[in-house]
Protein backbone atom coordinates (compact mmCIF):
# COMPACT_ATOMS: atom_id res chain seq x y z
CA UNK A 1 0.00 0.00 0.00
CA UNK A 2 1.16 3.50 -0.77
CA UNK A 3 2.11 5.27 2.46
CA UNK A 4 1.83 8.74 0.93
CA UNK A 5 -1.51 8.76 -0.91
CA UNK A 6 -3.02 12.20 -0.40
CA UNK A 7 -6.73 12.90 -0.19
CA UNK A 8 -8.76 16.10 0.13
CA UNK A 9 -10.25 16.84 3.55
CA UNK A 10 -13.33 18.87 4.27
CA UNK A 11 -13.76 20.79 7.45
CA UNK A 12 -12.80 24.00 9.15
CA UNK A 13 -9.38 24.08 7.48
CA UNK A 14 -10.88 24.85 4.08
CA UNK A 15 -8.74 23.59 1.19
CA UNK A 16 -6.73 20.97 3.08
CA UNK A 17 -5.35 17.55 2.28
CA UNK A 18 -4.30 14.62 4.43
CA UNK A 19 -1.51 12.22 3.58
CA UNK A 20 -1.55 8.58 4.64
CA UNK A 21 1.78 9.27 6.40
CA UNK A 22 -0.18 11.43 8.90
CA UNK A 23 0.72 14.90 7.62
CA UNK A 24 -2.04 17.50 7.13
CA UNK A 25 -1.31 19.70 4.13
CA UNK A 26 -2.80 23.19 3.86
CA UNK A 27 -3.71 23.80 0.24
CA UNK A 28 -3.35 22.13 -3.13
CA UNK A 29 0.14 23.49 -3.84
CA UNK A 30 1.53 22.12 -0.56
CA UNK A 31 -0.12 18.76 -1.32
CA UNK A 32 1.43 18.70 -4.80
CA UNK A 33 4.87 19.47 -3.39
CA UNK A 34 4.51 16.72 -0.76
CA UNK A 35 3.45 14.28 -3.48
CA UNK A 36 6.39 15.22 -5.72
CA UNK A 37 8.85 15.02 -2.82
CA UNK A 38 7.67 11.46 -2.20
CA UNK A 39 7.78 10.33 -5.83
CA UNK A 40 4.04 10.59 -6.39
CA UNK A 41 2.12 12.14 -9.27
CA UNK A 42 1.38 15.77 -8.48
CA UNK A 43 -1.85 15.66 -10.50
CA UNK A 44 -3.66 12.80 -8.72
CA UNK A 45 -1.55 13.10 -5.54
CA UNK A 46 -0.73 9.40 -5.66
CA UNK A 47 -4.33 8.19 -5.64
CA UNK A 48 -4.13 6.95 -9.29
CA UNK A 49 -7.54 8.54 -10.02
CA UNK A 50 -8.63 11.93 -11.32
CA UNK A 51 -12.04 13.55 -11.26
CA UNK A 52 -12.47 15.62 -14.45
CA UNK A 53 -16.06 16.44 -13.43
CA UNK A 54 -18.00 15.96 -10.20
CA UNK A 55 -19.04 12.34 -9.97
CA UNK A 56 -16.83 11.17 -12.85
CA UNK A 57 -13.55 9.47 -11.99
CA UNK A 58 -11.06 7.77 -14.26
CA UNK A 59 -7.44 6.63 -14.13
CA UNK A 60 -5.15 9.64 -13.90
CA UNK A 61 -4.05 10.71 -17.37
CA UNK A 62 -0.93 12.45 -16.05
CA UNK A 63 0.66 9.28 -14.65
CA UNK A 64 -1.26 6.63 -16.62
CA UNK A 65 -3.03 5.59 -13.43
CA UNK A 66 0.18 4.59 -11.67
CA UNK A 67 0.16 7.32 -9.02
CA UNK A 68 3.92 7.69 -9.47
CA UNK A 69 5.91 10.81 -10.35
CA UNK A 70 8.28 9.03 -12.73
CA UNK A 71 5.45 8.04 -15.08
CA UNK A 72 3.97 11.54 -14.86
CA UNK A 73 7.26 13.13 -15.90
CA UNK A 74 7.70 10.61 -18.74
CA UNK A 75 4.21 11.40 -20.07
CA UNK A 76 4.79 15.16 -19.85
CA UNK A 77 8.09 14.84 -21.72
CA UNK A 78 6.47 12.63 -24.35
CA UNK A 79 3.64 15.15 -24.83
CA UNK A 80 6.17 17.98 -25.18
CA UNK A 81 7.97 15.96 -27.85
CA UNK A 82 4.64 15.30 -29.58
CA UNK A 83 3.92 19.05 -29.55
CA UNK A 84 7.25 19.64 -31.27
CA UNK A 85 6.71 16.96 -33.95
CA UNK A 86 2.97 17.16 -34.51
CA UNK A 87 2.30 20.73 -35.58
CA UNK A 88 -0.81 22.45 -36.80
CA UNK A 89 0.68 22.39 -40.31
CA UNK A 90 1.01 18.59 -40.17
CA UNK A 91 -2.58 18.09 -38.98
CA UNK A 92 -3.97 20.62 -41.49
CA UNK A 93 -2.18 18.75 -44.27
CA UNK A 94 -3.63 15.42 -43.18
CA UNK A 95 -7.14 16.87 -42.83
CA UNK A 96 -6.87 18.39 -46.32
CA UNK A 97 -6.42 14.88 -47.70
CA UNK A 98 -9.87 13.81 -46.51
CA UNK A 99 -12.79 14.65 -48.81
CA UNK A 100 -15.55 13.56 -46.47
CA UNK A 101 -15.97 13.01 -42.76
CA UNK A 102 -13.01 11.75 -40.74
CA UNK A 103 -12.50 10.44 -37.23
CA UNK A 104 -9.91 11.42 -34.64
CA UNK A 105 -8.43 7.91 -34.83
CA UNK A 106 -8.02 8.18 -38.63
CA UNK A 107 -6.16 11.48 -38.41
CA UNK A 108 -4.00 10.23 -35.52
CA UNK A 109 -3.14 7.00 -37.38
CA UNK A 110 -2.27 8.94 -40.55
CA UNK A 111 -0.08 11.37 -38.61
CA UNK A 112 1.63 8.49 -36.76
CA UNK A 113 2.41 6.58 -39.95
CA UNK A 114 3.35 9.73 -41.89
CA UNK A 115 5.91 10.69 -39.26
CA UNK A 116 7.08 7.10 -38.82
CA UNK A 117 6.22 7.04 -35.12
CA UNK A 118 5.90 3.65 -33.43
CA UNK A 119 2.63 2.96 -31.63
CA UNK A 120 2.75 3.88 -27.95
CA UNK A 121 5.94 5.95 -28.02
CA UNK A 122 4.27 9.38 -28.05
CA UNK A 123 0.74 10.51 -27.14
CA UNK A 124 -0.22 11.10 -30.77
CA UNK A 125 -3.98 10.84 -30.18
CA UNK A 126 -4.16 13.47 -27.42
CA UNK A 127 -1.96 15.89 -29.39
CA UNK A 128 -3.99 15.42 -32.60
CA UNK A 129 -7.23 15.84 -30.62
CA UNK A 130 -6.01 19.15 -29.19
CA UNK A 131 -5.11 20.44 -32.66
CA UNK A 132 -8.42 19.28 -34.18
CA UNK A 133 -10.27 21.13 -31.43
CA UNK A 134 -8.27 24.25 -32.32
CA UNK A 135 -9.24 23.83 -35.98
CA UNK A 136 -12.85 23.45 -34.90
CA UNK A 137 -12.69 26.61 -32.78
CA UNK A 138 -11.21 28.47 -35.76
CA UNK A 139 -14.12 27.31 -37.95
CA UNK A 140 -11.94 25.24 -40.30
CA UNK A 141 -13.65 21.94 -39.43
CA UNK A 142 -17.07 21.09 -38.05
CA UNK A 143 -17.84 18.30 -35.59
CA UNK A 144 -20.43 15.81 -36.79
CA UNK A 145 -20.48 13.47 -33.79
CA UNK A 146 -23.07 13.40 -31.09
CA UNK A 147 -21.68 12.80 -27.61
CA UNK A 148 -21.21 9.17 -26.65
CA UNK A 149 -22.00 9.91 -23.02
CA UNK A 150 -23.47 12.74 -20.96
CA UNK A 151 -21.98 13.39 -17.54
CA UNK A 152 -24.24 15.52 -15.42
CA UNK A 153 -25.76 18.48 -17.22
CA UNK A 154 -22.66 20.25 -18.49
CA UNK A 155 -20.12 17.65 -19.65
CA UNK A 156 -20.10 15.35 -22.65
CA UNK A 157 -17.69 12.58 -23.62
CA UNK A 158 -16.70 11.56 -27.13
CA UNK A 159 -14.95 8.23 -27.77
CA UNK A 160 -13.80 8.78 -31.38
CA UNK A 161 -15.32 12.04 -32.60
CA UNK A 162 -15.99 12.70 -36.25
CA UNK A 163 -15.44 15.99 -38.13
CA UNK A 164 -15.49 17.27 -41.66
CA UNK A 165 -13.87 20.24 -43.31
CA UNK A 166 -16.03 23.34 -43.16
CA UNK A 167 -17.63 24.31 -46.43
CA UNK A 168 -16.42 27.60 -47.81
CA UNK A 169 -18.77 29.85 -49.68
CA UNK A 170 -17.44 30.79 -53.06
CA UNK A 171 -18.73 31.70 -56.42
Amino acid sequence: MNEHAISPQTGILGDAFACDCGVILGGRMVAELHAADNGLCSACLGTTREEPAPGLTRPCTSCAGSGRRKEQVHWQLAYAEAEHLITMTVVRGVVAGFDGPFRLSEIADTVRSGLGLPTGRLPVGPRVRDLLLQLQAAGEITMLSAPDEMVGTDMVLYRDPQWQRARTLGL
